[in-house]
C-alpha cells in the first residue's frame, strides 16, 4: 500500500508538468462560450442532493449536476473565503499568491483568469456578498484586476449596523443584481462571477436554511440565463470556497481545521450544449479534484493558452483520467499562525488516507473513519512518515517556487520607523516549509479561537458592547493573540474609546507587523486622539497594501492636512509605499 501511495503523489506531480490541459470537445468549439463561475461561501459537499443528502436542500445545484458533471472528491486548498478564492481565480496554491485576510495585494505578475479572459474578448463582471471579496474596501486588494464591472460597495459596519447592511449582502440581492447586469450587456461572450455568501453561519439550523437560501438564489440566476436563452451555451461551474465545521473536531466555524467539513466542498461543472454531444451528463466523478483546477479548466474551453505558472489542471481530464492516477490533495491553513499565534497546518489526501501536519501530527484512514476520530499517527509510523515526505516534497517546491521570506514583511524604512515608535520583536518567523511543526499545536488553542471569533461575529452585527467582555477574557488568557488583540482595539473604536484602543493596537502590531488593518486602526485612533505626526506612519504603512481602500485614503490625506503636507502627497506616497512593498515581496 505505502507504494501505491508514492505512486499516486508522483503521477499527480507528473499531470502538472507534462500533459497538457485538453477541451472538453474534441476540436476547438466554434465560438467561445460564456462562463458563469458561482460560488457559495461555507457550503459543505454533505448538504448536496446530488452528492446523497438527505432533506432536499439544493434542489436547483442538483438539476445542473444532472446536466453537467460533479465531482464527489473535490477539495479546497484553504478554508477561508479570501485565500481559497484566490486559489480559484489564479490556479496557484497560496504559497504562490499569498491571498490574506490582512490584505495582500494581488501580483500584477500572477496571471490571473478574469484578465487572461478579458484580453481575449470576453466581457466581465463579479457580483459578491461580502466585504471579504471587495478589492477596495476589503481584503482582496487588486482582485478586481480584468474586470469590467466588479460590484461589491462594502464597508466596515459601524454600532448599530447590522452585517446585511454593511459587510455582507443577501444571496437574492447578489443575483438581482448579476441578472440586472446580464439584461443589459447582451454581447458575448461573457464571464460572470457570482459569490453567494448566505451559508455563511456557525449555527446547525440556521445553516441548512441558508444553504437552501443559497440554493434558491442560484435558481433565480438559471431560469434568468433560460430565459434570455443564454443558460444551453453557457459552461457553469459551481463550488465552494470552503465548507464550515459547525462544531465537528471542536471548531465553531471554519478558518483553522483542514477536516473535511472545511475542505471537502461540492463541485458541478455544466459545459454548453453544443460539447455534449456524445457524452454522459449527470456523472459523479470519484476522481479526486482540487479549486486549484478551476482555472485551467476555463480557458482551456474558452480555447486561450493555459499559463505554465497555474498549478491545477482540467477537470475534464481528471474525469475522464484512471483512478489509478488520481492527484493527491493539498491544504493549508495560516489563520492559525497569523492570527493567533500558533502554527500552520496543512493537510495531503492521498489514496485512502489523510495526513495532517502539525506540531500533533494526525492520521487517518478515511475508508473506514470517514469523519476522521481515530488518530493513527503513532500506530501506523510508516505510513505516516510516507504521507509526509509527500506533502515535505511539495512543501520545499512551493518554498523555491514563491521564493518566500521568513520576515515581518516590512520594508526596512518601515522597520526603523515603527522602531523608533517603540515597537520590539518585529522579525517574527514568516510561515515557510517547517511552519507546521513550530509554535502551539492549534487544536490546543481552539477554544480560545471560537470565542475570538465568535466576538468578530458580534462586531459584524454593530455590537461591539456584546463583544468587548469576551475579547477581555481571551486577551487576559491568550495575550499573543493578534486577531484578539486587534479585534478588541476595533470593539473600542466603535465605542469611540480610542486611547484605549491605541495599547491593544500596538499590541496587535507587535504580533503581526505586516496587517494593514491593524495600522489603518492605528491610524485612525491617533488621528482622533490628536497624534498626527504618529498617525501619518502607520497609515503610510496601512496605503501601500490597501491601495483600493477609499477610507484610507481620505484619512491619510486629513493627517497630512493637518501636518500642513499637500493632500496630494498623500496620493503619492501610497505609490511610492506600493513600489516599495513590491521590491520587498
Amino acid at each position: 500500500m505505502l507504494r501505491h501511495v508514492g505512486s499516486w503523489f508522483f503521477l499527480g506531480i507528473l499531470t502538472l508538468v507534462v500533459f497538457p490541459v485538453e477541451s472538453v470537445a474534441e476540436g476547438k468549439p466554434a465560438a467561445k462560450p460564456n462562463i458563469v463561475l458561482i460560488t457559495l461561501d461555507s457550503t459543505r459537499a454533505d448538504r448536496m442532493g446530488f452528492l446523497g443528502a438527505r432533506g432536499s436542500l439544493t434542489p436547483s445545484l442538483d438539476g445542473i449536476a444532472h446536466q453537467g458533471i460533479a465531482f464527489g472528491q473535490a477539495y479546497a486548498q484553504a478554508p477561508g473565503t479570501v485565500v481559497s478564492s484566490a486559489t480559484i481565480l489564479t490556479g496557484a496554491y497560496p504559497q504562490i499568491h499569498r491571498a490574506s485576510e490582512f490584505g495582500v495585494p494581488l501580483a500584477t505578475t500572477l496571471p490571473y483568469l478574469p484578465d487572461l479572459l478579458h484580453a481575449s474578448g470576453y466581457r466581465t463582471a463579479a457580483f459578491v456578498g461580502s466585504i471579504q471579496l471587495d478589492p477596495r474596501d476589503g481584503p482582496f486588494q487588486g482582485y478586481d484586476r480584468g474586470f469590467d464591472v466588479y460590484d461589491a460597495g462594502f464597508h466596515q459596519a459601524e454600532r448599530g449596523e447590522g452585517r446585511f447592511q454593511s459587510v455582507e449582502r443577501h444571496g437574492d440581492q447578489v443575483v438581482a443584481r448579476a441578472t440586472k447586469w446580464l439584461d443589459s450587456n447582451k454581447r458575448r461572450p461573457f464571464f460572470l462571477w457570482v459569490h453567494l455568501q448566505d451559508p455563511d453561519t456557525p449555527n446547525g439550523n440556521s445553516y441548512d436554511r441558508a444553504v437552501a437560501a443559497a440554493d434558491a438564489a442560484v435558481g433565480k440566476l438559471v431560469t434568468f440565463l433560460r430565459s434570455q436563452s443564454l443558460y444551453d451555451d453557457t459552461l457553469i461551474l459551481i463550488t465552494s470556497p470552503h465548507g464550515e465545521s459547525l462544531g465537528a473536531h471542536g471548531e465553531d466555524t471554519h478558518g483553522i481545521f483542514l477536516y473535511d467539513e472545511t475542505i471537502h466542498v461540492p463541485l458541478v461543472l455544466k459545459p454548453p450544449k453544443n460539447l455534449m454531444a456524445g457524452k454522459q451528463m449527470g456523472q459523479l466523478i470519484k476522481n479526486r479534484a482540487r479549486l486549484l483546477d478551476l482555472a485551467p479548466t476555463v480557458l482551456a474551453e474558452a480555447g486561450i493558452p493555459v499559463p505554465a505558472q497555474m498549478q491545477g489542471q482540467s477537470l475534464i481530464r481528471i474525469a475522464q483520467a484512471s483512478s489509478q492516477t488520481e492527484q493527491p490533495a493539498y491544504a493549508r491553513s495560516e489563520l492559525p499562525q497569523q492570527g493567533f499565534g500558533c502554527s500552520v497546518i496543512e493537510s495531503w489526501r492521498a489514496g485512502k488516507y489523510l495526513y495532517i501536519r502539525a506540531p500533533k501530527p494526525e492520521l487517518y484512514d478515511l475508508s473506514v473513519d470517514p469523519n476522521a476520530t481515530h488518530n493513527l499517527a503513532e500506530s501506523a509510523k510508516a505510513t505516516l512518515e510516507t504521507v509526509a515526505s509527500q506533502l515535505q516534497t511539495l512543501d520545499s517546491h512551493l518554498a523555491n517556487e514563491s521564493g518566500q521570506s521568513t520576515g515581518s514583511g516590512l520594508t526596512s524604512s518601515e522597520m526603523q520607523k515603527l522602531a523608533s515608535l517603540g515597537y520590539i520583536g518585529l522579525q517574527k518567523s514568516g510561515t515557510g516549509v517547517n511552519a507546521a511543526t513550530e509554535g502551539t499545536d492549534p487544536k490546543d488553542a481552539i477554544t480560545a479561537i471560537n470565542k475570538t471569533l465568535a466576538a468578530v461575529l458580534e462586531l459584524e452585527d454593530g455590537k461591539p458592547e456584546n463583544a468587548i467582555p469576551v475579547l477581555r477574557q481571551v486577551v487576559a488568557s491568550q495575550p499573543n493573540s493578534y486577531l484578539t488583540q486587534y479585534e478588541m482595539g476595533s470593539a473600542l473604536i466603535e465605542q469611540q474609546q480610542y486611547a484605549e484602543a491605541i495599547g491593544y493596537l500596538h499590541k496587535a502590531i507587535e504580533l503581526q507587523p505586516d496587517s494593514a488593518w491593524a495600522h489603518y486602526a492605528m491610524g485612525l485612533s491617533l488621528r482622533k486622539t490628536g497624534d498626527y505626526k504618529t498617525s501619518a506612519v502607520h497609515l503610510e504603512i496601512a496605503s501601500g497594501r490597501l491601495p483600493g481602500f477609499s477610507a484610507l485614503n481620505s484619512m491619510l490625506a486629513d493627517v497630512y492636512d493637518h501636518l500642513g503636507r499637500s493632500p496630494d502627497a498623500a496620493r503619492e506616497r501610497a505609490k511610492a509605499s506600493q513600489e516599495e512593498n513590491k521590491k520587498n515581496n
